[in-house]
C-alpha cells in the first residue's frame, strides 16, 4: 500500500516557514497555582514580573531590528493587570492572540471552566484592541475535542497548541499551527529555585545552535519553525543575545517565509494544503 504524503505548500515558492511566538505569561501561572490561597512571598512574582516590565520590550525591540511581526499570546489576567500590553503590541505591528485567562491547566480545568475563561478573555482584548483574536493557545500545549469546538464555535481561525505535524494541519474542522517543545525556552531555561528545580539552566549559546539545528533540518522537509519564548525568561539579555544570532541566520535565508501564525493560518485556508491534512481529535475508549 502506497501512502499518501503530499509535501506542504509555502506561498511564492518558499521551501519552509519560521514563526516567532510569545508567551506572556507574566504572573498569570503563578496565581493559577496558588488560586485556593497566595503565599505571603514575592520573590517568584518579581522574576515574572519582569516580562512585562522589560523582558516583553527587548523581545519587540529584537523583532523590530529583524523586520518580523511576531505572534504574542496574552492571559487575560495579564491584559487585564497591564491595560497597555495588547494596545502597544498591535500599534507595534504584532499579532495578538489568547492564552485562557489565569493560565488555567486543562487537566484542572472543566469544560465549563474553560468556556467562561475564554469568553471573558475574547471580550477583553476585543474591547482593548478593537477587534477578535484570530487564534489560540492552550496553556501547556494540551487541548480536548471539546475545547477544539468551542474555539470553532466563536470562530476563532487557528488553534497553536498541538504537535500532529510539522507544518499547518485541520482537526476537527479548525486549523492547527503546530508548536514543539524543542524549541520552547522555558524546557532549557526555566529555573525557580527553592531546590525545586530538577536541573540549573542550559547555556544561551547551546540552546541557540540547537534550535539554529532544529531550522535547518526542518527546512529540508518544509517545516513550520515555531520558536516559543517568555518574555520573564528569555528577555534575559543573554537570551536575547541568542535569540539575535538566531533570527539574524534565519532571516539570512531567502527561502524561509516570515509570518505570524494568523498569516500561517490564512495562508492555509486559501492554499492547496486545505483539506489536504485532515485529521480528527479522536481519543480512545480504553484498551482492547
Amino acid at each position: 500500500m502506497t501512502l499518501d504524503r503530499p509535501s506542504y505548500v509555502w506561498p511564492g515558492g518558499k521551501r519552509s516557514a519560521a514563526c516567532f511566538s510569545v508567551d506572556v505569561d507574566a504572573e498569570a501561572p503563578y496565581l493559577w497555582q496558588h488560586r485556593a490561597a497566595m503565599p505571603d512571598t514575592i520573590g517568584a512574582l518579581e522574576q515574572r514580573r519582569f516580562g512585562p516590565r522589560e523582558g516583553l520590550w527587548r523581545l519587540t525591540d529584537l523583532l523590530e531590528r529583524h523586520g518580523i511581526r511576531g505572534s504574542f499570546y496574552v492571559p487575560g489576567v495579564v491584559a487585564e493587570t497591564y491595560p497597555d500590553i495588547l494596545p502597544e503590541l498591535c500599534r507595534r505591528g504584532h499579532e495578538v492572540g489568547l492564552h485562557g485567562w489565569l493560565h488555567e491547566l486543562v487537566a484542572d480545568t472543566t469544560q465549563a471552566d474553560f468556556v467562561r475563561a475564554l469568553d471573558r478573555a475574547l471580550a477583553l482584548f476585543e474591547a482593548q484592541t478593537g477587534q477578535a483574536p484570530a487564534g489560540f493557545r492552550s496553556p501547556a500545549w494540551e487541548m480536548t475535542p471539546a475545547m477544539l469546538a468551542a474555539l470553532r464555535e466563536r470562530g476563532l481561525r487557528y488553534d497553536s497548541s498541538l504537535m500532529g505535524y510539522e507544518h499547518p494541519y485541520e482537526i476537527d474542522g479548525i486549523t492547527e499551527i503546530p508548536v514543539h517543545w524543542s524549541v520552547d525556552d522555558a524546557i532549557y531555561f526555566k529555573f525557580l529555585g527553592g531546590g525545586a528545580d530538577k536541573w540549573p539552566p542550559v547555556a544561551p549559546l547551546h540552546v541557540g545552535e540547537a534550535w539554529l539545528h532544529e531550522w535547518r533540518s526542518g527546512s529540508a522537509y518544509g517545516s513550520l519553525f515555531m520558536v516559543t519564548v517568555h518574555p520573564w525568561i528569555s528577555g534575559r539579555a543573554g537570551r536575547i543575545a541568542m535569540l539575535d544570532h538566531v533570527l539574524e541566520t534565519i532571516t539570512g535565508d531567502a527561502a524561509t517565509w516570515w509570518a505570524t501564525a494568523a498569516e500561517i493560518a490564512d495562508w492555509h485556508a486559501r492554499s492547496p494544503n486545505a483539506g489536504r491534512f485532515l485529521v480528527a481529535a479522536t481519543v480512545p475508549t480504553g484498551a482492547a
